[in-house]
């Protein structure tokens, strides 16, 4: 009994202390517990000033602020809703509801709320900031520079807005004005492996695959974990010719991810250099399999017989570039044909380069594959075919018109034939000009 009546003692006494405390008591301890990250303590404060005064949008913020910084975006979000219809124009309240709806992935309303608090206040970085991040998700990538780039004049220093403007400037090909952006965000901050990674991508589309390098190694140094960086590190080395170095790297990313696909077709690009076609296509072929989502008889009338064609066509030198891995996986194809057709399999070559171009039609190395391919199971209108779908998507393809120039001389038709070897050689083959000077009048 005795037990009984201090528990209602306590319980008094603790409801007592509870209305002694006013709600400026309780805003104030909840805005101490947010500076100390206590976000559950600040939020259950600051629900009980809403208990006691349900009209306080300020209490309604500071609460939807802590749930924000709980992950609960929906609840900071109704209660950002609550504080702006009892204090029109709370800006604050605008901005941090635009930045749930923001991770809420609900772009277009985040968009309406930022566009409103740019008009409430013109000279506030943090609503340029966050409406350039919504605009760029959106690919705005225009009007999304022009937000980073307000930032940047209200404040000359601010990395973020310098890096997300030159990601954007990747975006649109602006490659020179995208490396000015990363190169200066890399002088605030060395430490940022990010930073490093991006400007790699932006060396990369430059043509500078040796600088490319040099950026994923800091990158990697700064994290490595990052399973991403050795990939690209190694296609960087395979583009200067260390097949060995790419190979590496290729295997680390493996033996960090085993099922990384784009590992897959690294290893399997790399092996081809190295002469391994049989394990090129063993990983080319699980660079295709892992999660993954997709003729005419030759009549020879000219100058080059069947068999000048076959020697002519097997000396082409290959010089086609390394192309970027795709989800639709169609360099795998590619690559995997290339090799089966080098081991003398140009029927299952053809299969696999035929692939590469259902997933990707505008594919030109594609089609010129599959055309040495063709001429080598003397498909030869097909060949001619598809080197003209080659120099459609490329249309200084000179392997491609050196190629048709030598089926159209086989076929008869020396007049096209010596039209195709001349803009082979006004291209740069250098095999064009002697076979140009050898087979045309």
């Amino acid at each position: 009994m005795k037990r009984h009546f201090l528990a209602i003692l306590l319980t008094l006494f603790w409801a007592s202390e509870l209305q002694a405390q006013t709600p400026t008591e309780f805003f104030s301890r909840g805005l101490q517990k947010s500076k100390t990250n206590d976000y559950k303590g600040a939020l259950a404060d600051f629900s009980q000033v809403i208990s006691m005064t349900p009209e306080n949008p300020q209490a309604y913020y500071n609460r939807g602020l802590c749930k924000a910084l709980l992950d609960d975006h929906p609840g900071a979000i109704q209660d950002y809703d609550r504080a702006i219809s009892l204090k029109a124009n709370y800006y604050d309240a605008l901005l941090a509801r635009g930045d749930s709806r923001y991770k809420q992935n609900d772009y277009q309303a985040a968009l309406t709320d930022l566009n409103k608090a740019v008009e409430m206040d013109a000279t506030d970085s943090r609503a340029y900031l966050n409406r350039g991040m919504i605009r760029s998700k959106l690919e705005y990538y225009q009007a999304a520079i022009q937000d980073f780039t307000n930032v940047i004049e209200l404040q000359p220093e601010n990395i973020q807005a310098y890096y997300a403007r030159g990601l954007c400037k990747n975006r649109l090909g602006e490659y020179q004005a995208a490396l000015k952006d990363l190169t200066h965000v890399s002088q605030l901050n060395s430490r940022l492996p990010q930073v490093y990674l991006a400007r790699a991508f932006t060396y990369t589309k430059l043509s500078n695959p040796k600088a490319a390098v040099a950026d994923y190694n800091t990158a990697i140094t700064l994290d490595p974990e990052n399973v991403d960086s050795y990939c690209q590190r190694g296609f960087g080395k395979y583009q200067v010719y260390d097949y060995k170095g790419a190979l590496a790297d290729f295997e680390k990313a493996l033996s960090m991810d085993p099922e990384n696909a784009m590992a897959f077709y690294g290893r399997g690009l790399a092996k081809t250099r190295t002469g391994a076609s049989k394990e090129a296509i063993e990983d080319l072929t699980r660079a295709i399999e892992v999660d993954n989502v997709l003729e005419a008889k030759p009549v020879y009338g000219g100058a080059i017989s069947k068999n000048v064609l076959d020697n002519l066509r097997n000396a082409i030198v290959d010089n086609s570039r390394m192309q970027e891995f795709s989800n639709e996986r169609a360099e795998a194809y590619e690559v995997r044909g290339m090799s089966k057709y080098k081991m003398g399999d140009a029927r299952a070559a053809i299969l696999d380069l035929s692939k590469a171009i259902e997933l990707n039609p505008t594919y030109p190395e594609a089609y010129f594959h599959r055309a040495l391919a063709r001429s080598a199971l003397n498909e030869q209108a097909g060949a001619i075919q598809d080197c003209s779908n080659a120099i459609r998507f490329n249309a200084a393809y000179a392997e491609a018109y050196y190629l048709r120039g030598l089926i159209r001389h086989s076929q008869g038709d020396e007049s096209k034939g010596c039209m195709d070897l001349s803009r082979a050689s006004e291209l740069g083959y250098k095999a064009a000009a002697p076979a140009r000077k050898q087979y045309c009048k």
